[in-house]
């Protein structure tokens, strides 16, 4: 997929009549919605509240906005490689609580001088892959309730996979210091990260382009970079029903599959 064409894809013009259930509709399908002409931070915050109920974060501000940007006193200190400037794993966001939120919504106020690309991991793809590959042992083994703690003294066990009713499955994960593996996953860790970065799409964002995307399915990284960046970001669960996880693509993935080394 070329540069450009996930935020193609996947655009929905939220000023548009009937766009809410528009939006509710493709996140039901797709997992992720781009957006545009969300300049400011008024503007994110009234978009994200038509769409969600927002939830305070460690971070967030008193709108309960995070502003993404180098913080250099957080420098190195797990749990907040966010406000550096280093790269990111493909991750979860809050993965370390029992019930993650949701929805993630992510604005580019200011882009950085250099680097910086937001990757985006679609985790209907990676579990589909592992399920291919191997007679799907590593997949097996990553549904194994309680094979994975996430975060630090008041984490979450749980497993990459959590199966839920009609067959659907919900994804949880991070690589950093804060994600610690039971014994029975740890030879198949790294498929998986291979998996996760395999399915990687890059979407360079624009002043007032963003995404907004369901967090049980999406795996969301960065890119190094230098320059003021500042990114304001929103997280919450939906105003509008939305079942548990996604459904798996299970056939179509023996075509997708790329060759494995």
């Amino acid at each position: 997929m070329r540069p450009g064409d996930l935020f193609a894809a996947h655009f929905i013009d939220h000023k548009a009549p009937g766009a809410p259930a528009q939006i509710a509709e493709q996140l039901r399908q797709d997992g992720l919605v781009t957006l545009a002409g969300l300049a400011t931070r008024n503007s994110v915050r009234a978009f994200a509240s038509r769409i969600m109920t927002i939830s305070a974060h460690r971070d967030s501000d008193s709108d309960g906005l995070t502003t993404i940007r180098c913080i250099p006193r957080h420098a190195g200190r797990p749990g907040f490689a966010g406000l550096g400037t280093g790269e990111l794993d493909p991750h979860t966001e809050r993965s370390s609580l029992p019930q993650p939120p949701r929805l993630m919504l992510l604005i580019c106020s200011r882009p950085a001088d250099r680097g910086g690309e937001c990757l985006l991991t679609d985790g209907r793809s990676v579990h589909a892959d592992l399920r291919h590959h191997k007679g799907g042992e590593a997949a097996d083994a990553f549904s194994l309730p309680r094979t994975a703690y996430f975060g630090a003294g008041d984490g979450h066990a749980a497993q990459v996979f959590s199966p839920h009713s009609g067959g659907r499955v919900a994804m949880r994960l991070r690589f950093d210091a804060l994600a610690r593996w039971s014994p029975m996953v740890q030879p198949h860790l790294p498929d998986l990260r291979a998996a996760a970065l395999r399915h990687q799409q890059p979407l360079r964002l624009q002043p007032g382009h963003g995404y907004l995307l369901d967090n049980e399915r999406w795996l969301h990284a960065r890119t190094a970079f230098t320059g003021d960046r500042v990114h304001w970001r929103a997280l919450g669960d939906p105003c509008f029903a939305f079942a548990p996880g996604f459904t798996p693509s299970l056939n179509a993935a023996r075509t997708e599959v790329l060759s494995w080394a």
